[in-house]
């Protein structure tokens, strides 16, 4: 599993699985689950996500989640 935020635009990524995005759903405002196949969740997207940076570093040492920030 991977976590990544756009501290740009505030958007908290949770990879579970990599591939190919069957389908995506909204399940609540502002978040979307991504689908492999059927049922099978391979990500979650949380928009307007606040996270301090603190809380970031610490999980990335902690449990080696990403940082990026895209452009």
């Amino acid at each position: 599993m991977k976590v990544r935020y756009d501290l740009k635009n505030k958007i908290l990524y949770i990879l579970i699985r990599e591939g190919e995005v069957a389908d995506t759903d909204e399940v609540a405002e502002d978040v979307w689950v991504e689908y492999y196949e059927k049922e099978d969740i391979m990500g979650i997207e949380i928009w307007n996500a606040e996270i301090s940076n603190k809380l970031l570093f610490e999980n990335q040492k902690n449990y080696k989640t990403q940082y990026t920030q895209r452009h």
